[in-house]
């Protein structure tokens, strides 16, 4: 993919306006300088959420979550960098361009966006079929009788494929070859691919249109399977899709939890009935790639299937591979042959029973068919091969009412469960931290802060938005939600230029004071004067409450 340019980057930072953005997600109302409002990252009931929309910062004091407006768009809209930056351009209207790069290169992003924009005007053609045409009627009565209503359905752009060659015709029409559509799967040896079934279109974070899925709707269709997905193609690859995810990444993002069904109709009934963060993974296990698009937007999982999936030893896979990547993985294991979309209105009452995966998959193993000493076995295993944790512990105790004692390494013993703190109360100077609070606050202070050397700064991600500031670039990953957590301390906690100023000397006083402890002779002299020179700055400041530190 072609590197954005800087310049590209820059002017969306400097045109696109973050509050608008940020009031997509959540109310605002302006306090001062800036924006508050409540958090759309967690539920609240207090506004702790401020925006700066001059430096378009973010910050929430409640779960601690900032950054800038590239950040917020990557957090709530599930992309990536070069994603969120083309997010913004598509919405404020700002120009994108991109590196120099080969004529190949550019061949193959200006053919991915034909081959994008074919598909698009296929799921558009798709469901004026479905909606418009007296063909769709069978279809449109199925979905009735599934319990989907036609706003829903229209939601998650269904359609409907005709028979024969109506879609190749009508994309030559408009000027796509044959050529292009065989590459994105709509066009086969027989005519049109998908005929005569119903089309769910398969989309990535963004909402583009990647392939589809066709479930069969009659009984003399020549394709056997119920659900045939596009082909493997340049665009489309099923093991990366996650169903609806465009459709329910603000409310993963806002809940801090995704839903995983198995079936695309699962997903939209669950929607319908008012239950938003949830997708579906279209009938197979958990793929890393699935997994990696849902990691941008939370790390714990729920996963509903039914009571036949639920144990089968793909779908136990897919719950370690999401184990494995740091996911808190629960299981709701519905009764056999009850799907999610079944009774939707009650799926709040399947989560609140749903089992973590140590103890999901101990009772799995211990209840298999066969060697019960086997089974025992097994499950000794996997708990032993488990870090110790309140789930490993319920997993081992479940086992023990079953089996008989289990001796396992560190059962019996509480767990040292201590959750990581928040960026902001995980600064471990004060000083440090107002420090740097003052210098975004009031950047003429900045020479000051020049004079302290980065490896003063005790704190690493201290250390590196000190650089940061010194140099004047643009800070990224801990640094920037560091920046974000600073920029809102200030005007939150009172912090005045003269306060700001006196946490600068207070530090340089620290730093002067460190090389003291480790000065020869020579230079001693000249670091006490240093040092006599930044006391009396700080008793010039004035009779001021001492600062922290």
């Amino acid at each position: 993919m072609a590197r954005i340019k800087d310049s590209s980057v820059e002017a969306v930072r400097q045109g696109a306006d973050f509050v608008a953005v940020v009031e997509e997600r959540t109310p605002l109302r302006k306090v001062g300088g800036r924006y508050q409002g409540r958090c759309p990252f967690h539920e609240e009931r207090t506004p702790s959420f401020s925006v700066n929309p001059v430096d378009k910062l973010y910050h929430c004091f409640g779960c601690h979550k900032g950054g800038d407006m590239i950040e917020f768009v990557r957090e709530t809209q599930g992309l990536d960098f070069v994603g969120a930056v083309e997010w913004l351009g598509d919405r404020f209207r700002i120009p994108i361009e991109y590196e120099e790069s080969s004529p190949a290169e550019d061949a193959k992003r200006k053919r991915r966006e034909r081959l994008l924009a074919l598909l698009e005007d296929a799921a558009s053609f798709y469901e004026r079929y479905l909606w418009d045409s007296p063909a769709g009627s069978y279809a449109r009565d199925y979905l009735a009788g599934r319990g989907l209503r036609e706003e829903i359905c229209r939601e998650f752009r269904l359609g409907l494929a005709l028979a024969g060659t109506t879609l190749t015709r009508k994309a030559a029409e408009k000027g796509y070859s044959l050529e292009e559509l065989r590459a994105t799967g709509l066009s086969g040896a027989r005519g049109d691919y998908f005929q005569r079934r119903l089309l769910f279109p398969l989309a990535d974070a963004r909402g583009r249109v990647l392939g589809f899925q066709a479930r069969r709707l009659h009984d003399d269709d020549p394709m056997q399977a119920k659900y045939v997905n596009t082909q493997e193609s340049e665009l489309f690859t099923k093991g990366a899709v996650v169903y609806g995810l465009d459709k329910a990444r603000a409310a993963i993002s806002r809940e801090d939890r995704a839903c995983v069904v198995e079936g695309n109709t699962d997903a939209i009934a669950l929607r319908q009935a008012g239950f938003e963060p949830v997708v579906a993974c279209m009938g197979t296990a958990l793929t890393e790639a699935q997994l990696r698009e849902l990691k941008r937007l939370t790390r714990k999982l729920w996963l509903a299937f039914d009571g036949d999936a639920a144990g089968g030893a793909a779908t136990l896979r897919g719950m370690e591979l999401a184990d494995r990547q740091g996911f808190e993985v629960k299981v709701v294991a519905l009764p056999p042959g009850q799907d999610p979309a079944d009774r939707p209105e009650a799926f709040e009452g399947h989560l609140a029973t749903a089992r973590p995966y140590d103890v999901y998959v101990t009772q799995v193993l211990a209840q298999r068919e066969g060697d019960r000493e086997a089974n025992r076995r097994d499950v000794k295993a996997f708990l032993e091969g488990r870090p110790e944790s309140l789930y490993r512990q319920a997993a081992w105790r479940w086992a023990n009412d079953f089996f008989g004692t289990i001796r396992i390494r560190g059962a019996g013993t509480s767990s040292a469960a201590t959750a990581p703190s928040p960026r902001l109360t995980g600064v471990t100077d004060r000083l440090e931290r107002g420090a740097l609070a003052g210098v975004i606050a009031y950047p003429a202070l900045l020479p000051i802060l020049v004079q302290i050397t980065p490896e003063h700064f005790r704190d690493e991600t201290n250390r590196a938005l000190h650089g940061h500031l010194v140099a004047g670039t643009q800070p990224d990953g801990a640094a920037l939600e560091l920046l974000a957590a600073l920029d809102a301390l200030a005007p939150a906690e009172g912090i005045d230029e003269p306060t700001a100023k006196e946490f600068l000397l207070r530090l340089r006083q620290r730093q002067l004071e460190d090389e003291l402890q480790q000065a020869d002779l020579a230079r001693m002299k000249e670091l006490q004067e240093r040092l006599a020179h930044i006391q009396e700055a700080i008793a010039n400041l004035g009779e001021k409450p001492p600062a922290p530190g």
